[in-house]
């Protein structure tokens, strides 16, 4: 099943959009999700705000991770996660807003929502019907049941099953 994550998800949904929304104008902004490549390494530390070792995540063999950016602006990331093939659907390893979109300041919403939707794009177009996985804070099952329509199924495990993963799926990406 791979290599344990030390993570156990802890982010919230604050709002699910059809894209990310400035929440000072209100406009909303269509994003784009990139493969992150190591020059994007360079910004996202914790000395910038973030929370988590983006650097050793890249590293690691048995995940991809990603950026989510606003269209045609792809050197501001506004969020990241890492995700892993487990060959029958994907693995939400770590998700992470950037520290400027955390926080009752925050410049977007949006962005959770929006990568947890692309997690699972990717195991719907890799064939595995959307199903997505992640390990939650126990403070935040009921949250991800609420907001994005997880199941719980044991301890701190979260599944998203196909017809909640298309919901997600064509909330984000009108194809």
């Amino acid at each position: 099943m791979g290599t344990k994550t030390k993570y156990h998800l802890a982010i919230e949904i604050d709002r699910l959009t059809n894209s990310i929304l400035n929440c000072i104008s209100g406009d909303s902004f269509p994003t784009d999700v990139h493969v992150l490549n190591k020059a994007d390494l360079k910004n996202i530390t914790k000395n910038n705000g973030w929370l988590f070792n983006w650097t050793s995540e890249y590293k690691l063999s048995d995940r991809q991770t990603y950026k989510l950016t606003i269209r045609n602006n792809p050197d501001i990331i506004q969020g990241m996660a890492s995700i892993s093939d487990f060959k029958d659907h994907y693995y939400l390893r770590l998700i992470e807003s950037a520290p400027f979109n955390l926080g009752k300041n925050k410049l977007y919403e949006g962005v959770p929502g929006n990568l947890f939707a692309f997690a699972c794009k990717i195991s719907w177009d890799k064939g595995y019907q959307g199903f997505m996985s992640f390990k939650s804070k126990t403070r935040l099952i009921q949250h991800y049941e609420k907001t994005i329509g997880a199941t719980h199924v044991g301890e701190q495990n979260m599944v998203i099953f196909p017809h909640e993963a298309l919901k997600l799926i064509k909330k984000y990406f009108q194809t």
